[in-house]
């Protein structure tokens, strides 16, 4: 019986069970999962990153085979001392969130000696992501520390993230028929321990070109030894501004196009597309539209049936009326 002592119907009992239910489950991942950044704003002290120097990467994969062990990824078929893949330009996929490639030419032009340069690819964990932004059911987020993190409880696969990624890095499994996911890096953070970024990648790299620290410090850091060392280093720190701004940062010696990054501007996408986005449905663009098209096809329909009489081209010719039999009286 509902409040006014009607029978509650087993539709509204339906409606009343989902209800409780989604509130239930909202309460409990809200419990489970740490505060999350606000995307958009001022990069938070608190931002981890990485620094990535490209003249001391020797390309030795050891970075490839601690991601592999700490997220527990499918074996390689070829070991990681293995450095003939590394004349294959690649990708992260579902099985490898970082892949480091190889470049002909010195690293910089104080290592003439050198004849290749080694550039190791990630996620970038975009300030402002757009993977975030895109994602509309929150399956994706950026944590405090600037980790961006997935959660494939709510992940519904429409890998709107794939297509919004201006780094091009989420992979999905396509050969996994009932629960998919959608996989990168995510600063070795672990959701359900609520840990934060740890990367494993940098801890293991042995020339130490991977430094892990807070992102202001780091960006720092690679400024002075611009400062220091101009003959060797490109005069820019590639992730301070691109896209927004990006955890991961790179010292390059040669143009980053030479060795498989992106040139990117300054303008972080989602500053654009949730521009439009709250433009149209601020204004009501979208429901004025919807009812608006409604309102005419209601006048179309009417404009038709008239006042109750059948349309011209309906008309019916009218039967000749009979004669009476015997002819005229």
């Amino acid at each position: 019986m509902n409040e006014r002592g009607a029978p509650v119907d087993r539709r509204t009992l339906l409606k009343l069970g989902l209800t409780a239910a989604s509130g239930a489950a909202g309460t409990t991942l809200a419990a489970q999962e740490p505060k999350t950044a606000t995307p958009g704003t001022a990069p938070s002290a608190a931002y981890m990153g990485v620094l990535v120097d490209t003249t001391l990467c020797i390309g030795c994969r050891k970075c490839e085979e601690a991601c592999n062990r700490r997220n527990n990824l499918p074996r390689t078929a070829e070991t990681f001392s293995d450095r003939d893949i590394l004349r294959t330009f690649r990708r992260p996929t579902e099985h490898a969130f970082t892949v480091v490639n190889q470049f002909p030419g010195s690293p910089s032009p104080d290592q003439a000696g050198v004849p290749q340069t080694y550039c190791k690819v990630q996620c970038m964990h975009c300030l402002d992501p757009s993977c975030v932004s895109a994602c509309i059911v929150g399956a994706l987020t950026k944590w405090p520390d600037g980790a961006v993190v997935y959660n494939p409880t709510i992940c519904i696969g429409c890998r709107y993230c794939q297509i919004a990624c201006p780094f091009e890095v989420p992979a999905y499994e396509f050969d996994v028929a009932l629960t998919p996911r959608v996989r990168k890096c995510e600063f070795c953070a672990v959701r359900a321990k609520g840990t934060g970024a740890d990367p494993a990648c940098a801890a293991s790299c042995p020339t130490e070109a991977l430094v892990f620290g807070r992102r202001s410090e780091l960006v720092d850091m690679a400024k002075d030894r611009l400062k220091r060392r101009p003959d060797r280093y490109v005069n820019h720190v590639y992730g301070e501004t691109e896209v927004g701004g990006t955890s991961w940062l790179y010292l390059v010696g040669r143009p980053v196009k030479e060795i498989g990054l992106l040139a990117l501007t300054d303008t972080a996408p989602p500053r654009l597309t949730e521009a439009i986005q709250h433009g149209i449905f601020n204004y009501g663009i979208i429901p004025v539209a919807f009812y608006g098209l409604l309102a005419a096809v209601m006048w179309r329909n009417q404009r038709r049936q008239g006042d109750g009489k059948p349309p011209a081209g309906d008309a019916r010719k009218a039967p000749a009326a009979e004669k009476p039999e015997g002819g005229a009286q």
